[in-house]
């Protein structure tokens, strides 16, 4: 029997979803899936062109566990672009660190600590917010994670 897996740190949810080819309705369209720990390794590997061991600490995982994560999300993204699949971007064992927040009455966005209670926009005052890891189903679950483990904001540090 396998353990389960570790919880992965993600530093905050992706911006959307999924992508797919222009033109083409969803529903002609296979699908392929990343997870949201995969997205992350992924962006810290080729986005923001981290070496692996600093990636994996700043994600609480081991390097040989980065590295996986990362070839499998690269063979799903470029087998959706080559392919014409959709890509949607779902599941996976992971804790946010930040929430990226947009206000539905004037369109601004902002990124808070998952820990924030923000109940409305600091730009015009509304109520309207829409919250991406809640769309994620995350919250209560990611406010304070890894915190008491040596991970703080930006999900630096030892592996817990």
């Amino acid at each position: 029997m396998s353990r389960p897996p570790r919880e992965r740190v993600v530093t905050e949810p992706p911006r959307f979803r999924s992508y797919k080819p222009a033109g083409v309705p969803r529903k002609a369209l296979e699908r392929v899936t990343i997870t949201l720990d995969e997205f992350e390794a992924v962006k810290l590997a080729d986005l923001l062109e981290l070496d692996q061991q600093e990636a994996a600490d700043r994600m609480g995982i081991s390097r040989s566990t980065f590295s996986r994560l990362v070839a499998k999300a690269r063979r799903n993204i470029v087998d959706a672009l080559v392919n014409g699949r959709e890509l949607a971007i779902e599941g996976g064992s992971v804790h946010f660190v930040d929430n990226i927040l947009t206000c539905t009455a004037c369109g601004h966005q902002f990124t808070v600590p998952m820990e924030a209670q923000v109940r409305e926009c600091p730009a015009c005052g509304a109520d309207e917010l829409r919250d991406y890891a809640g769309s994620f189903g995350h919250g209560r679950c990611c406010r304070g994670f890894g915190l008491g483990k040596g991970m703080g904001r930006g999900g630096r540090g030892g592996r817990g």
